[in-house]
């Protein structure tokens, strides 16, 4: 009883989380609405407010707490130990191409890059949070060229920390450029062209 009873707030918060991330990724972080979220988690303004103190605070914790463990899940922890991080990077972009497109990507893009478009010129502890996820990104990219040149699949004159800040921004790019054309064909014809400039970066 007394482990239902614990388990029962962070089920709710745990809802909350969910809704929110679906409302903010459906209408913006600035037209999302508190009634829609706790509507969705089936739960009362009350209990999202036991939680969080506000609607920025509930934004604060779903990058937290959501976006950056699944782009962490999604693009950094693969890279962790690989010493031919050019296949590895072109193996993930398409694997998550695909499923970018089944999930409504090519449609309402990325979770990370829109709330970064919308909310880093507005609000600077939302922009730090989200540069926390890039960052992590970058790195673990950075480390895994430097691996790729002492490994000898990667040019020795290429810059990890350079490509690593150059992929990030492509593919974000990338995403973006493809969500306002609303152009399968579009992510395509640039993911190809992704491709070929990794592939340029071999010996």
């Amino acid at each position: 009883m007394k482990a239902t009873a614990i388990r029962a707030p962070e089920n709710t918060r745990r809802k909350i989380l969910e809704a929110a991330f679906d409302e903010f990724y459906r209408n913006g972080f600035q037209g999302s609405s508190l009634n829609r979220i706790v509507e969705e988690a089936g739960t009362t303004k009350g209990a999202l407010f036991h939680h969080f103190e506000g609607k920025s605070d509930l934004g604060y914790a779903v990058v937290r707490e959501l976006i950056h463990p699944r782009l962490k899940t999604r693009w950094s922890d693969p890279l962790a130990q690989t010493t031919d991080p050019i296949t590895e990077v072109k193996r993930l972009f398409r694997l998550c191409s695909k499923d970018d497109n089944a999930d409504g990507q090519l449609v309402n893009g990325c979770p990370l890059n829109n709330l970064a478009q919308e909310m880093s010129p507005l609000d600077e502890k939302f922009r730090q949070i989200l540069e926390q996820i890039y960052d992590t990104w970058r790195q673990a990219l950075e480390a895994a060229f430097g691996r790729g040149i002492k490994a000898g699949t990667v040019r020795k004159d290429v810059s990890p920390r350079k490509v690593a800040a150059f992929i990030v921004a492509a593919q974000t790019g990338i995403v973006g450029t493809a969500k306002n054309a609303q152009s399968e064909e579009l992510m395509t014809q640039c993911g190809q062209a992704f491709c070929d400039y990794l592939e340029s970066l071999r010996p």
